[in-house]
């Protein structure tokens, strides 16, 4: 595990950001890697620890502790630091399909759980899983691996998203027949249109699908089922149908004025603009533009600072994000200890832009907003907000975020982005397939399995647990195959 006393010999370095004021000029990603031999170093302050709660994905006080795909972050570690390349990707394809994907967005929960995290600084796990898939794409070692053997099984999967490219990835290798369908124009569902360009560019999903189509999976774009393709269609043609169609349902915020124009989902933003920059590098103005506008983006979290970045980038006259939250601590508070995810303040790149380019923090903590106003066309133009203070709900006796008398107040606003998170999977196709959903609208199926309750229909991913990490979609996508292939086979090699 590294070199031992490493991470006492060796400092963390990571590698350096494009700085914010010249990386908004451009979509493109601006995390500057560590040279090989620089990344070795990193790999050696991986400390002989005993017990790895990095690759343990232990559930502490309701939120992961240690990657979710177990991957065996202190192996390829080792292995990085003596410079075996081939080794290190062969244990760290053992557990992860898509490591480009997840080194570029996976917020780091194995980091978050290194042991060198408890009184110093964690080793760069995420950065060298990123060195080492990358190293591996470059030398070559990564090929086109068709099964040897068919079973004449066909399975659909229903969504690109990673949870759908993860399931086909393992079902294909076990030698069934996969097709995917997507209902948009190109494949990857939520990493294509809802993560933004400079977090994640698309050249490296085709880099993957390109090699996937080569190995025989099919991919059928621009088909909505439930819409465009039948259920018993699909019931007809395929063995087994299984179901990756995300979290899709938006969380509103219908307060008064709704229905001005100028208000959209966060989602939807951020489809137009990624499809704009892909379609026509923005020539078409086929995009929901903030240019020139004072942009209020309502909610925290990636997607909405997602929007604050891009909207930063596309001429935004101001920004401001609204959080109902209280600000979280700098540091961990004593009820959340080592290894638990840490619930402190994160600025992340979208905010370090905005602070760079209007001087100040986007961010406005316990407030929310009361009411949209519009001008005489019906147009946005400001929107109020009001302060919120933790109190306990007397029926209840949660605490809940009420407002604050008298603290009202107006802020101009001529686009509303609502970045408020999702409900669950989208009514037209669960009721197309017929199938159960809980009271959170996500697919129904018994406790840790993937069968719905209309057989030889399974489901995974976001539709499946609600709107969670790549990370987590990427691991249901693997253990919805395996239980697909069960059915199919009565047993899995998975």
């Amino acid at each position: 595990m590294g070199k031992p006393m490493g991470f006492l010999e060796y400092d963390r370095a990571d590698g350096v950001s494009v700085p914010p004021l010249e990386r908004i000029k451009s979509f493109h990603e601006f995390h500057i890697p560590l040279s090989e031999k620089k990344q070795r170093i990193q790999g050696a302050r991986c400390m002989d620890c005993g017990v790895p709660f990095c690759q343990s994905a232990r559930m502490i006080a309701g939120m992961a502790s240690g990657c979710p795909l177990n991957n065996l972050c202190p192996e390829w570690n080792e292995l990085i630091m003596s410079g075996n390349w081939k080794l290190a990707y062969e244990r760290l394809d053992k557990t992860n399909c898509f490591p480009e994907f997840t080194a570029r967005v996976c917020p780091a929960l194995c980091e978050e759980a290194c042991t060198c995290d408890l009184y110093g600084e964690a080793v760069t796990s995420k950065a060298n899983e990123r060195a080492i898939i990358e190293h591996a794409w470059r030398a070559g070692y990564i090929k086109a691996t068709p099964p040897k053997t068919r079973t004449e099984k066909k399975v659909a999967v229903v969504g690109s998203g990673p949870s759908g490219l993860a399931a086909a990835m393992c079902l294909n290798r076990r030698g069934h027949k996969v097709t995917v369908f997507e209902r948009n124009d190109r494949i990857g569902g939520l990493m294509r249109y809802g993560i933004p360009n400079m977090k994640l560019e698309k050249w490296v999903i085709d880099r993957r699908i390109n090699l996937m189509k080569e190995e025989g999976i099919e991919f059928v774009t621009s088909v909505d089922v439930g819409v465009d393709v039948y259920a018993e269609q699909l019931l007809k043609d395929f063995n087994r149908v299984l179901l990756c169609c995300g979290a899709s349902n938006p969380r509103d915020i219908k307060v008064k004025g709704r229905q001005l124009a100028g208000i959209y989902f966060a989602l939807d933003f951020l489809r137009s603009v990624t499809k704009s920059l892909l379609d026509s590098n923005f020539a078409d103005h086929h995009y929901i533009d903030p240019r020139g506008k004072h942009v209020v983006v309502i909610g925290g979290g990636d997607t909405g600072n997602d929007c604050v970045g891009t909207s930063i980038r596309l001429g935004a006259k101001s920004v401001t994000q609204l959080e109902m939250m209280p600000r979280p601590p700098l540091q961990r508070a004593e009820t959340n200890p080592w290894p638990q995810w840490p619930k402190i303040e994160k600025t992340d790149y979208g905010q370090e832009e905005a602070i760079a380019v209007f001087g100040h923090d986007p961010r406005i903590y316990q407030t929310t907003v009361t009411e949209y106003i519009g001008d005489n066309r019906g147009k946005l133009k400001q929107i109020e907000i009001v302060d919120l203070k933790q109190k306990k709900d007397e029926k209840t006796g949660r605490m809940i975020m009420a407002p604050v008398e008298g603290s009202g107040r107006k802020i101009p606003a001529d686009l509303v982005l609502i970045a408020a998170g999702f409900l669950g999977s989208q009514n037209y196709v669960t009721d197309a397939f017929d199938i159960k959903v809980n009271s959170r609208t996500n697919v129904l199926t018994s406790d840790n399995k993937y069968e719905t309750s209309l057989p030889r229909v399974f489901t995974a991913g976001d539709m499946h647990r609600g709107q969670s990490l790549v990370v987590w979609a990427i691991w249901e996508g693997q253990q919805a195959a395996k239980a697909v292939d069960e059915s199919l086979m009565g047993y899995t090699n998975l």
